[in-house]
């Protein structure tokens, strides 16, 4: 009779035992198993799913995948293109609106997410006509050059203003710190943005 047959266990099956055993117990402590077994309720798609978003101060009816963005949502179907998609990934910024006021990355929003909140678009804060003072500022100051990051970097720069009417450089620096400007327009970006809040904006 060979030795494994007298151990009657070998070493590699008691560690694979115990591991299985110590797995189920975790499972079943932490209620995974219960959770896994409860039915969902918020699953929707894959088709298109209606929905209400309220967009610069309207409320627009549509129909979008759940893997929508919002970014997409904003630019493919209802045409507001001021939002930019550069990256893709969130690592630019080039596509900043805000949510309920506060900047956020359009591209990393899926467009189920956003509810009934309030989306501000770069649309949203002025027009050529009638220009947000950062806008008029950026003009002014010159703070565009190819005008990809623009959009992004002026709607950072009005919600700083909007909750700080009075930031020092370093405000401005730590506002735009996520806002990729590949042409190096960014000193021009700061002195617009000082010059906006000093004119109130």
């Amino acid at each position: 009779m060979s030795k494994k047959q007298n151990d009657g266990l070998s070493r590699r099956q008691f560690l694979r035992g115990s591991a299985l055993t110590a797995a189920g117990t975790t499972i079943l402590n932490s209620g995974l198993l219960a959770h896994a077994e409860s039915p969902t309720s918020n699953a929707v798609g894959p088709g298109p799913v209606p929905i209400t978003l309220r967009i610069n101060g309207k409320d627009h009816d549509l129909s979008v995948e759940p893997r929508t963005t919002l970014a997409d949502a904003l630019r493919d179907t209802l045409h507001l293109t001021g939002t930019k998609v550069v990256c893709d990934r969130g690592a630019c910024s080039a596509c900043t609106v805000w949510i309920d006021g506060i900047p956020v990355n359009s591209c990393l929003t899926f467009v189920l997410d956003v509810g009934q909140r309030e989306v501000t678009t770069i649309e949203g804060l002025g027009t050529p006509d009638h220009m947000h003072p950062v806008q008029a500022a950026f003009v002014e100051y010159d703070a565009a050059q190819c005008g990809y990051c623009t959009p992004g970097m002026v709607m950072s720069t009005a919600a700083l203003l909007k909750s700080n009417p009075n930031p020092t450089l370093e405000d401005v620096q730590h506002a735009v710190s996520g806002n990729l400007c590949r042409c190096g327009t960014y000193p021009k970006v700061f002195a617009a943005a000082l010059a906006a809040a000093r004119k109130g904006a």
